[in-house]
């Protein structure tokens, strides 16, 4: 009977806490859901963009139709950018846009840049890329690094008036940026810069160089330094610009440093910080290229689409044709999937969140659909889509080039593969 009593007991205990147990599962579920549709209400979708952020890609879009669009063959036969353009861009306060307003410009945020580098290359990727440079190796240097004397002295200029060029690569030093010949020698208050660098962007109209040199050779890569060398510094030069196949607007040029003297006062950041800087902003600089082409590649639709809803074939209009729904409907769905990656990105960027992986995944991705969308966009317009006649062979020279510069896309798959193994370690 005490063993009955005692059982009986036991199993109302169970009971009851089996009750309370399901009844904190049901608050806890209940807390769960509502916490859930709250940030459903405050979370918007990554595409969705603020006022201001839609007002800024109207005005982007307004001036590319009215001031761009005509012109883009004249920028390219001059192999530059005449002054009106390049000031208005200035004035608009597109090419130091992340600036903020004590040292002259708008303040807006990394994300504000993309929409403006990803609406320029709808219509001009040669100038996007400019625009990117500027808001990302350049000013993001600066902003990110510099001193506050510095920013004083030089992003003033930048955000009104200034081009830089950031000087990485070498002739044995691309991907393996680390790998670099250039030295700094330190020569009482200075140092002496030698050394050669390659394919340096924007170099033959920049007034100021941010110059990668290694300042400690015998510490390797942790020896490397970012210079600030003011184009005027005796010794350095510029001999020529490249004869490339796409981007004509934009140069690319050897730089040469020829025992050039700088104070240490010009060094950004630290001695050795230089592959600190070199990876911060080649981070910035890969989700500027991904929002290049996510913007290029959809330059090309923007043009294909209308083509093939008016040209006709065997009594009908090309857009009828089943097969080429498809590879146009495709080719919507890679861009729209690079955008949202590259927005992804840009907005980690903006929390401050690390994103080494996600801007990886972005310009390998971006510049990988871009370069066939651009290829398939010269088919789908047959003779024309060869012809210069037509945008599509200029979007199709001038996107391939991203797929090498800042990290080559197996570089970038080698960087994404890294990251995905420390996930799993």
């Amino acid at each position: 009977i005490q063993d009955s009593s005692y059982l009986m007991a036991t199993l109302q205990s169970y009971r009851r806490l089996a009750h309370h147990l399901f009844r904190r599962g049901q608050l806890l579920t209940s807390s769960v859901c509502c916490h859930r549709q709250q940030r459903l209400l405050t979370t918007n979708p990554l595409s969705q963009l603020s006022e201001d952020e839609q007002m800024l890609q109207d005005a982007v879009r307004k001036f590319r139709k009215e001031k761009v669009l005509s012109r883009v063959r004249e920028f390219e036969e001059a192999k530059d950018y005449p002054s009106d353009i390049v000031q208005a861009l200035f004035d608009q306060g597109w090419l130091g846009i992340r600036i903020p307003p004590e040292y002259g410009g708008p303040g807006a945020d990394f994300f504000s840049a993309v929409l403006v580098i990803e609406e320029m290359a709808r219509t001009d990727p040669s100038l996007s890329a400019i625009i990117d440079l500027h808001n990302t190796l350049i000013s993001g240097t600066m902003l990110d690094f510099g001193s506050e004397e510095q920013k004083k002295k030089y992003l003033p200029k930048l955000a009104t008036s200034m081009f830089g060029s950031i000087c990485i690569s070498e002739e044995g030093s691309g991907s393996d940026a680390f790998a670099m010949k250039t030295t700094a020698v330190r020569s009482g208050d200075d140092y002496i810069i030698n050394g050669s660098k390659l394919w340096i962007t924007g170099a033959h109209v920049a007034e100021v160089f941010f110059v990668m040199a290694n300042a400690a050779p015998e510490k390797g890569y942790k020896g490397i330094t970012c210079f600030i060398v003011d184009g005027d510094t005796p010794g350095i030069s510029v001999p020529r610009r490249e004869d490339k196949l796409g981007q004509h607007a934009v140069s690319n040029c050897p730089v040469v440093l020829d025992n050039v003297k700088v104070p240490a006062s010009n060094i950004i950041g630290g001695i050795g910080d230089g592959y600190k800087v070199i990876a911060a902003v080649l981070n910035e600089g890969r989700v500027g290229i991904a929002s290049q082409m996510v913007g290029s590649a959809q330059g090309v639709i923007d043009f294909v689409v209308p083509f093939t809803m008016d040209r006709k074939q065997f009594g009908k209009r090309l857009f009828d044709f089943q097969a080429m729904q498809h590879q146009i409907a495709e080719a919507s769905v890679q861009i729209e999937a690079a955008r949202l990656l590259t927005y992804n990105a840009a907005k980690l960027n903006v929390q401050k969140q690390n994103y080494v992986k996600e801007a990886a995944m972005a310009k390998y991705y971006a510049t990988e659909i871009a370069c066939q969308v651009a290829l398939n966009g010269v088919k789908w317009l047959g003779a024309l889509g060869y012809m210069k006649e037509a945008p599509a062979e200029k979007f199709l020279r001038d996107i391939i080039p991203a797929t090498i510069y800042e990290g080559t896309s197996n570089v970038m798959l080698n960087t994404i593969a890294s990251c995905i193994g420390k996930e799993y370690q």
